[in-house]
């Protein structure tokens, strides 16, 4: 989360633009601004989306991967929802995979 925090000062600090790949979730959040998603066949073709807010590009992502996210109440921290889980029905008939 740290590391996070710093790229996100550095990047402010030159104001430059920064494509970074990340798989964390919570530092995906902490630092961009805008959302790319790349989608296509490993070695063979590939796409990019247009750069999108975070919650709507992640939330475009976990949608691709199936995959659902809440709050933690306590931490404010998102976490997974086990599949099939009131929650995760919750969070699919809403269409809102990313809290």
């Amino acid at each position: 989360f740290s590391v996070a925090k710093a790229i996100r000062r550095r990047i402010k600090g030159e104001r430059k633009a920064v494509i970074v790949v990340e798989h964390d979730i919570l530092s995906i959040e902490t630092y961009s601004d805008r959302i790319m998603i790349f989608r296509g066949i490993p070695g063979r073709e590939g796409y990019a989306s247009e750069p999108k807010d975070p919650r709507e590009g992640l939330n475009e992502f976990l949608m691709d991967v199936d995959i659902t996210f809440r709050r933690d109440p306590d931490t404010g921290r998102p976490r997974v929802n086990k599949p099939g889980s009131k929650l995760d029905q919750m969070a699919r008939a809403s269409g809102r995979y990313y809290p």
